[in-house]
């Protein structure tokens, strides 16, 4: 904690989490991250569509996510305050990434989870914050989804950062 007569208040680990998780975003997109292209391969090969059949299945910020591994802006999507009993989908291809049980609010300003659907997700390093991070796709359609970070809940520990505009939720 802070002395009283310190000129530097204590900063709640939550709120710092994301503080610095839209530092990182602004500064991915100001490096230009957020135009790279997917580097991703969809394991299903019917899900390897063109750019142009992309662009008419997808809304333009759903395709700079998924397609473009972009990232929205934190605290825009309602997904993060999703609560309900149900399963967040690939909002490219509908494939069942995370069950809502395995979901946690993370403070970040994304919806976040603790643990993907079997076989649901892929990864790679990816280093356009020129950090290492790891950042994970859909592993039907390849499409970017979010990054996974080592300081998530139990029982798994890991944080896996969704974009909202990357899922849909289906109730159930």
């Amino acid at each position: 904690m802070a002395s009283p007569s310190s000129p530097f208040l204590p900063v709640d680990p939550i709120k710092r989490r994301g503080l610095l998780a839209s530092f990182a975003v602004l500064l991915g997109s100001l490096w230009g991250g957020a135009k790279a292209e997917a580097a991703s391969k969809a394991a299903d090969p019917s899900w390897q569509l063109s750019d142009s059949e992309w662009r008419k299945r997808l809304s333009p910020a759903a395709y700079d996510v998924l397609r473009r591994e972009g990232t929205e802006r934190p605290f825009t999507s309602p997904l993060n305050n999703e609560k309900r009993k149900g399963t967040f989908l690939c909002a490219g291809c509908r494939l069942p990434l995370f069950s809502s049980s395995a979901k946690f609010d993370s403070g970040t300003g994304w919806p976040s989870f603790f643990q993907p659907l079997p076989e649901a997700v892929t990864t790679k390093t990816d280093f356009k914050l020129l950090v290492p991070r790891t950042e994970y796709h859909c592993s039907r359609c390849g499409g970017h989804q979010g990054h996974v970070f080592n300081d998530g809940p139990r029982p798994t520990g890991k944080r896996y950062c969704n974009n909202g505009v990357a899922l849909e939720f289906k109730a159930g």
